[in-house]
Protein backbone atom coordinates (compact mmCIF):
# COMPACT_ATOMS: atom_id res chain seq x y z
CA UNK A 1 0.00 0.00 0.00
CA UNK A 2 1.53 3.48 -1.08
CA UNK A 3 2.55 6.00 1.57
CA UNK A 4 0.21 8.86 1.69
CA UNK A 5 1.98 12.14 2.93
CA UNK A 6 0.01 15.12 4.08
CA UNK A 7 1.14 18.57 4.02
CA UNK A 8 0.95 20.18 7.15
CA UNK A 9 -0.22 23.88 6.89
CA UNK A 10 1.27 26.42 9.73
CA UNK A 11 -1.52 27.58 11.62
CA UNK A 12 -2.27 30.58 11.37
CA UNK A 13 -0.31 33.31 13.83
CA UNK A 14 -2.38 35.91 15.62
CA UNK A 15 -3.56 38.84 13.91
CA UNK A 16 -2.79 41.31 16.93
CA UNK A 17 0.61 39.84 17.24
CA UNK A 18 1.72 40.51 13.65
CA UNK A 19 0.59 44.09 13.81
CA UNK A 20 2.28 44.80 16.97
CA UNK A 21 5.55 42.97 15.02
CA UNK A 22 5.23 45.22 12.24
CA UNK A 23 4.77 48.24 14.79
CA UNK A 24 7.99 47.09 16.45
CA UNK A 25 10.12 46.91 12.76
CA UNK A 26 9.13 50.78 12.31
CA UNK A 27 10.49 51.69 15.77
CA UNK A 28 13.33 49.74 14.76
CA UNK A 29 13.81 51.46 11.11
CA UNK A 30 12.37 55.01 11.66
CA UNK A 31 13.06 56.08 8.03
CA UNK A 32 10.44 52.91 7.86
CA UNK A 33 10.15 49.60 5.99
CA UNK A 34 9.75 48.27 3.11
CA UNK A 35 8.11 44.76 2.03
CA UNK A 36 11.44 43.36 1.89
CA UNK A 37 12.49 44.05 5.49
CA UNK A 38 8.81 42.99 6.51
CA UNK A 39 9.62 39.29 4.46
CA UNK A 40 13.23 39.19 5.95
CA UNK A 41 12.13 39.34 9.35
CA UNK A 42 8.94 37.61 9.69
CA UNK A 43 10.12 34.83 7.00
CA UNK A 44 7.03 31.95 9.10
CA UNK A 45 4.35 35.15 8.13
CA UNK A 46 2.83 34.21 4.71
CA UNK A 47 2.35 37.59 2.53
CA UNK A 48 -1.50 37.52 2.81
CA UNK A 49 -1.28 37.79 6.67
CA UNK A 50 0.86 40.43 7.59
CA UNK A 51 -0.90 42.45 4.29
CA UNK A 52 -3.69 42.46 6.23
CA UNK A 53 -2.11 43.99 8.99
CA UNK A 54 -0.38 46.26 7.43
CA UNK A 55 -3.96 47.15 5.80
CA UNK A 56 -5.46 47.83 9.13
CA UNK A 57 -3.12 49.48 10.79
CA UNK A 58 -3.00 52.18 7.73
CA UNK A 59 -7.22 52.20 8.09
CA UNK A 60 -6.34 53.22 11.62
CA UNK A 61 -4.05 56.18 11.29
CA UNK A 62 -0.76 54.58 12.84
CA UNK A 63 1.34 53.74 10.03
CA UNK A 64 1.83 55.79 6.74
CA UNK A 65 2.19 54.80 3.52
CA UNK A 66 4.92 56.71 1.19
CA UNK A 67 6.88 56.28 -1.92
CA UNK A 68 10.88 56.15 -2.29
CA UNK A 69 13.22 55.14 -4.75
CA UNK A 70 13.04 51.27 -3.57
CA UNK A 71 9.44 51.13 -3.83
CA UNK A 72 6.40 51.42 -0.76
CA UNK A 73 7.78 52.23 2.50
CA UNK A 74 5.40 51.74 5.73
CA UNK A 75 6.27 54.49 8.12
CA UNK A 76 5.60 54.61 11.86
CA UNK A 77 2.63 57.81 12.38
CA UNK A 78 4.18 60.83 14.76
CA UNK A 79 2.11 61.88 16.65
CA UNK A 80 2.84 65.41 17.07
CA UNK A 81 2.54 65.56 12.78
CA UNK A 82 -0.39 63.05 12.51
CA UNK A 83 -3.08 66.39 13.05
CA UNK A 84 -1.10 68.70 10.91
CA UNK A 85 -1.17 66.26 7.84
CA UNK A 86 -4.58 65.11 8.20
CA UNK A 87 -6.25 64.97 4.54
CA UNK A 88 -3.04 65.17 2.97
CA UNK A 89 -2.45 62.96 -0.08
CA UNK A 90 0.46 60.41 -0.04
CA UNK A 91 2.96 62.64 -2.29
CA UNK A 92 2.24 65.19 0.08
CA UNK A 93 3.11 63.39 3.02
CA UNK A 94 6.57 61.99 1.02
CA UNK A 95 7.37 65.35 0.05
CA UNK A 96 7.25 66.58 3.73
CA UNK A 97 9.12 63.53 5.24
CA UNK A 98 11.91 64.40 2.85
CA UNK A 99 11.48 68.06 4.10
CA UNK A 100 11.63 66.58 7.58
CA UNK A 101 14.87 64.49 7.16
CA UNK A 102 16.24 67.41 5.69
CA UNK A 103 16.39 68.67 9.07
CA UNK A 104 17.62 72.85 9.85
CA UNK A 105 20.03 72.84 6.90
CA UNK A 106 17.04 72.15 4.42
CA UNK A 107 17.14 70.87 1.42
CA UNK A 108 16.50 72.53 -2.70
CA UNK A 109 13.44 71.68 -4.60
CA UNK A 110 15.62 69.94 -6.96
CA UNK A 111 17.06 67.25 -4.29
CA UNK A 112 13.17 67.04 -3.47
CA UNK A 113 12.68 66.11 -6.80
CA UNK A 114 15.31 63.64 -7.25
CA UNK A 115 14.53 61.90 -3.84
CA UNK A 116 10.74 61.49 -4.54
CA UNK A 117 10.24 61.34 -8.23
CA UNK A 118 7.96 63.37 -8.69
CA UNK A 119 7.58 66.06 -11.33
CA UNK A 120 8.64 69.87 -10.24
CA UNK A 121 5.47 71.21 -11.15
CA UNK A 122 4.26 68.75 -8.53
CA UNK A 123 6.45 69.68 -6.11
CA UNK A 124 6.25 73.01 -6.38
CA UNK A 125 2.36 72.93 -6.11
CA UNK A 126 2.74 70.53 -2.72
CA UNK A 127 5.62 73.24 -1.31
CA UNK A 128 3.34 76.15 -1.44
CA UNK A 129 0.30 74.07 0.04
CA UNK A 130 2.60 73.06 2.84
CA UNK A 131 3.68 76.71 2.77
CA UNK A 132 0.38 77.89 3.33
CA UNK A 133 0.03 75.40 6.23
CA UNK A 134 2.82 76.81 8.01
CA UNK A 135 4.22 72.75 8.04
CA UNK A 136 7.45 74.24 6.47
CA UNK A 137 9.50 77.57 4.95
CA UNK A 138 11.51 78.86 2.48
CA UNK A 139 15.31 80.13 3.50
CA UNK A 140 17.62 81.79 1.42
CA UNK A 141 20.99 80.62 1.69
CA UNK A 142 24.21 82.85 1.88
CA UNK A 143 26.14 79.69 0.00
CA UNK A 144 23.81 80.86 -2.93
CA UNK A 145 21.55 83.61 -2.17
CA UNK A 146 18.99 83.09 -6.07
CA UNK A 147 17.97 79.11 -4.35
CA UNK A 148 15.79 78.71 -1.55
CA UNK A 149 16.08 75.95 0.83
CA UNK A 150 13.13 74.01 2.45
CA UNK A 151 13.07 73.28 6.17
CA UNK A 152 10.12 72.66 9.27
CA UNK A 153 8.60 75.92 9.79
CA UNK A 154 9.95 75.42 13.65
CA UNK A 155 13.08 74.82 12.87
CA UNK A 156 15.80 77.29 13.25
CA UNK A 157 18.33 77.63 10.44
CA UNK A 158 21.89 76.13 10.32
CA UNK A 159 24.32 78.87 10.62
CA UNK A 160 25.87 77.57 7.31
CA UNK A 161 22.10 78.26 5.40
CA UNK A 162 21.95 82.21 7.45
CA UNK A 163 26.09 82.99 7.75
CA UNK A 164 25.32 82.67 11.56
CA UNK A 165 26.22 86.44 13.21
CA UNK A 166 28.17 87.94 10.52
CA UNK A 167 25.10 88.32 8.39
CA UNK A 168 22.05 90.24 8.33
CA UNK A 169 19.63 89.71 5.73
CA UNK A 170 21.95 87.95 3.41
CA UNK A 171 24.19 90.73 3.63
CA UNK A 172 27.79 90.41 5.41
CA UNK A 173 28.03 92.53 8.01
CA UNK A 174 32.04 93.82 7.45
CA UNK A 175 31.60 96.82 10.02
CA UNK A 176 30.36 94.43 12.59
CA UNK A 177 33.47 92.00 12.37
CA UNK A 178 35.33 94.74 12.49
CA UNK A 179 34.30 96.13 15.86
CA UNK A 180 34.52 92.91 17.03
CA UNK A 181 38.14 92.47 15.92
CA UNK A 182 38.96 95.75 17.92
CA UNK A 183 36.85 94.53 21.04
CA UNK A 184 38.60 91.57 21.20
CA UNK A 185 42.04 92.46 20.95
CA UNK A 186 41.74 95.55 23.29
CA UNK A 187 40.31 93.24 25.59
CA UNK A 188 43.76 90.74 25.69
CA UNK A 189 45.70 94.15 25.23
CA UNK A 190 44.68 95.53 28.80
CA UNK A 191 45.32 92.17 30.20
CA UNK A 192 48.74 91.82 28.55
CA UNK A 193 49.61 94.99 30.25
CA UNK A 194 48.54 94.63 33.09
CA UNK A 195 50.44 91.16 33.99
CA UNK A 196 53.73 93.50 32.84
CA UNK A 197 52.97 95.96 35.31
CA UNK A 198 52.36 93.38 37.86
CA UNK A 199 55.27 92.33 39.80
CA UNK A 200 55.79 88.42 39.60
CA UNK A 201 57.95 86.58 38.04
CA UNK A 202 58.35 86.19 34.29
CA UNK A 203 56.92 83.22 34.14
CA UNK A 204 53.54 84.11 36.36
CA UNK A 205 53.46 87.45 33.90
CA UNK A 206 53.36 85.50 31.09
CA UNK A 207 50.29 82.76 32.02
CA UNK A 208 48.40 86.03 33.32
CA UNK A 209 48.77 87.33 30.44
CA UNK A 210 46.42 84.71 28.62
CA UNK A 211 42.80 85.06 28.83
CA UNK A 212 40.59 82.08 27.65
CA UNK A 213 38.32 82.37 24.77
CA UNK A 214 35.21 82.17 27.64
CA UNK A 215 36.29 85.16 29.37
CA UNK A 216 36.71 87.01 25.65
CA UNK A 217 32.86 86.06 25.22
CA UNK A 218 31.81 87.71 28.51
CA UNK A 219 33.29 90.63 27.78
CA UNK A 220 31.86 91.72 24.67
CA UNK A 221 28.49 90.25 25.90
CA UNK A 222 28.89 92.21 28.68
CA UNK A 223 29.73 95.61 26.30
CA UNK A 224 26.69 95.13 24.75
CA UNK A 225 27.72 95.86 21.39
CA UNK A 226 26.10 92.85 19.48
CA UNK A 227 22.20 93.23 18.90
CA UNK A 228 22.66 88.90 17.88
CA UNK A 229 23.82 86.46 20.41
CA UNK A 230 26.93 85.66 20.02
CA UNK A 231 28.81 82.01 21.18
CA UNK A 232 32.12 81.25 21.94
CA UNK A 233 32.88 79.60 18.54
CA UNK A 234 31.64 82.58 16.70
CA UNK A 235 34.03 84.68 19.35
CA UNK A 236 36.84 82.38 18.77
CA UNK A 237 36.37 82.85 14.55
CA UNK A 238 37.34 86.38 15.38
CA UNK A 239 40.28 85.87 17.59
CA UNK A 240 41.60 83.26 14.80
CA UNK A 241 41.50 86.27 12.53
CA UNK A 242 43.57 87.95 15.42
CA UNK A 243 45.98 85.02 15.39
CA UNK A 244 46.39 85.13 11.42
CA UNK A 245 47.29 88.98 11.70
CA UNK A 246 50.12 87.87 14.35
CA UNK A 247 48.60 90.23 17.11
CA UNK A 248 47.64 87.13 18.98
CA UNK A 249 48.74 83.53 19.72
CA UNK A 250 47.00 80.54 21.64
CA UNK A 251 48.08 77.65 23.28
CA UNK A 252 45.64 74.66 24.77
CA UNK A 253 46.05 73.00 28.04
CA UNK A 254 44.46 70.69 30.10
CA UNK A 255 41.44 71.81 31.50
CA UNK A 256 39.60 69.84 34.52
CA UNK A 257 35.93 68.49 33.64
CA UNK A 258 33.43 70.91 34.08
CA UNK A 259 35.83 73.90 33.97
CA UNK A 260 33.86 77.05 32.54
CA UNK A 261 35.18 77.88 29.14
CA UNK A 262 36.71 73.85 28.61
CA UNK A 263 35.28 71.55 26.16
CA UNK A 264 36.45 68.03 25.71
CA UNK A 265 39.00 68.54 28.70
CA UNK A 266 41.07 71.29 26.90
CA UNK A 267 41.25 75.17 26.79
CA UNK A 268 41.85 77.53 24.57
CA UNK A 269 44.05 79.90 26.08
CA UNK A 270 44.63 83.27 23.73
CA UNK A 271 47.59 86.51 24.40
CA UNK A 272 48.21 89.91 22.66
CA UNK A 273 51.47 89.35 21.55
CA UNK A 274 53.86 92.75 19.49
CA UNK A 275 54.82 90.65 16.46
CA UNK A 276 58.47 91.00 16.01
CA UNK A 277 58.72 91.50 12.19
CA UNK A 278 55.36 92.67 10.34
CA UNK A 279 53.24 90.40 8.71
CA UNK A 280 53.76 89.17 5.44
CA UNK A 281 51.68 90.29 2.54
CA UNK A 282 49.98 87.17 2.05
CA UNK A 283 48.88 86.63 5.31
CA UNK A 284 47.37 90.43 5.33
CA UNK A 285 45.35 89.37 2.03
CA UNK A 286 41.83 88.87 2.59
CA UNK A 287 41.48 85.21 2.38
CA UNK A 288 44.11 85.16 5.18
CA UNK A 289 41.94 86.66 7.94
CA UNK A 290 38.54 86.79 6.49
CA UNK A 291 36.13 84.89 9.33
CA UNK A 292 33.71 84.09 5.80
CA UNK A 293 36.50 82.03 4.50
CA UNK A 294 34.25 78.78 4.04
CA UNK A 295 31.60 80.40 2.68
CA UNK A 296 33.45 82.48 -0.33
CA UNK A 297 33.40 80.50 -3.59
CA UNK A 298 32.63 81.66 -7.13
CA UNK A 299 28.70 82.14 -8.15
CA UNK A 300 28.44 82.88 -4.34
CA UNK A 301 26.66 85.98 -2.54
CA UNK A 302 30.84 86.37 -1.14
CA UNK A 303 33.44 85.66 -4.01
CA UNK A 304 36.51 86.31 -4.54
CA UNK A 305 35.83 88.31 -8.39
CA UNK A 306 33.19 90.50 -6.04
CA UNK A 307 35.22 90.78 -2.75
CA UNK A 308 35.81 94.67 -2.01
CA UNK A 309 38.32 93.93 0.32
CA UNK A 310 40.33 92.15 -2.29
CA UNK A 311 40.27 94.78 -4.48
CA UNK A 312 41.04 97.58 -1.36
CA UNK A 313 44.21 95.13 -0.90
CA UNK A 314 45.45 94.79 -4.34
CA UNK A 315 45.18 98.97 -4.88
CA UNK A 316 47.35 99.27 -1.35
Amino acid sequence: MAEVKVKVQPPDADPVEIENRIIELCHQFPHGITDQVIQNEMPHIEAQQWAVAINRLLSMGQLDLLRSNTGLLYRIKDSQNAGKMKGSDNQEKLVYQIIEDAGNKGIWSRDIRYKSNLPLTEINKILKNLESKKLIKAVKSVAASKKKVYMLYNLQPDRSVTGGAWYSDQDFESEFVEVLNQQCFKFLQTKAETARESKQNPMIRRNSSFASSHEVWKYICELGISKVELSMEDIETILNTLIYDGKVEMTIIAAKEGTVGSVDGHMKLYRAVSPIIPPTGLVRAPRGLCPVFDDCHEGGEISPSNCIYMTEWLEF
